[in-house]
């Protein structure tokens, strides 16, 4: 997926989830934070960041903060850019070639509404959920960086999709580039690692792949390997 008009600024503080304030072009702005996770690694004081630039009059904020540097890597922190970029793939045939014609998007299942839904013909066969990952520490990524009881309900779900004989998938798409592998963040949320778990012996599919971050774009890219 590509942004438009994208800006360099420096990031100066979070005020809240959805609003932070930058520096661009040596004035200060207010800025939308389009990520209500934690993000502490990765907004600090004086990091660069990276910042698309609205054409829309009737916005409070002219800019969206869509990626930010940590050290050496550019990791994209746009929530909504996960599922833009997997359904890339999915068209491109990158992944789940065999539904690349057949899917659906934000389709419900009992309780949830997964990203991806998948058909044979008109019949459903099977479930895909995105999970967009932005936490790193020394080359392992992880997820997720905050307690998420919506995330571990996906995963509940998703195993009974399978017991249903579905096809249930859950797809963690790393927003960055430089990860040699991806676990589950038991630290921060041991109640998603041990679902997850569950999950994988049920016959919920995991599948790890990681970004190509550019300035103004981000690409579905490698597999990651995992470990549960």
């Amino acid at each position: 997926m590509k942004y438009k008009n994208i800006k360099e600024g420096i990031f100066l503080e979070r005020q809240n989830r959805f609003i932070g304030f930058a520096k661009i072009d040596g004035h200060i702005e207010r800025v939308h934070i389009p990520n209500t996770g934690r993000c502490k690694e990765i907004l600090r004081k004086d990091a660069r960041v990276l910042l698309e630039k609205s054409d829309l009059k009737t916005r409070k904020t002219k800019y969206s903060l869509v990626s930010a540097y940590k050290e050496n890597i550019l990791i994209n922190i746009d929530s909504q850019a996960p599922n833009k970029i997997v359904e890339e793939a999915i068209k491109s045939g990158k992944i789940f070639p065999q539904y690349k014609n057949s899917y659906r998007r934000e389709v419900k299942f009992l309780n949830s509404r997964f990203d991806f839904a998948f058909y044979k013909e008109k019949d459903l066969c099977g479930f895909c959920e995105v999970k967009g990952v932005t936490l790193e520490e020394n080359g392992l990524a992880m997820f997720p960086d905050a307690p998420t009881l919506r995330g571990k309900k996906h995963l509940l779900e998703l195993i009974e999709a399978r017991k249903r004989g579905l096809d249930a998938n859950v797809l963690f798409l790393i927003q960055f580039k430089g990860a040699d592998s991806f676990k589950a963040n038991g630290e921060r949320d041991e109640a998603f690692a041990k679902t997850l778990k569950k999950a994988k012996e049920a016959g919920v599919k995991i599948h790890v792949y990681d970004s190509k971050v550019t300035f103004d774009q981000v690409e579905f890219s490698e597999k990651i390997k995992y470990e549960i």
